[in-house]
């Protein structure tokens, strides 16, 4: 998961993992060096063709912006 330690929106997703009990990766955006931010805008564009916060990545399929019944669905969490 990529966030920006900034948006309400990105708590919210990493809240959503949190309350679940899903282990998670995340990285904020911008608290990152330049390489690392660089590396990641290469990522997600690749993966996705955004560069919106957050980026949700959950093994191949990447939803960008918070959407917990798209991070349901595709945990299967029913």
């Amino acid at each position: 998961m990529y966030t920006l330690s900034s948006c309400p929106w990105c708590r919210k997703a990493k809240q959503f993992f949190k309350d679940r009990n899903i282990t998670f990766e995340y990285v904020d955006y911008d608290l990152a060096s330049e390489e690392e931010q660089r590396r990641i805008r290469e990522e997600m564009l690749r993966h996705g063709g955004s560069t919106a916060f957050p980026f949700v990545r959950i093994g191949e399929d990447v939803t960008v912006g918070y959407n917990p019944e798209r991070y349901s669905e595709l945990l299967e969490l029913g």
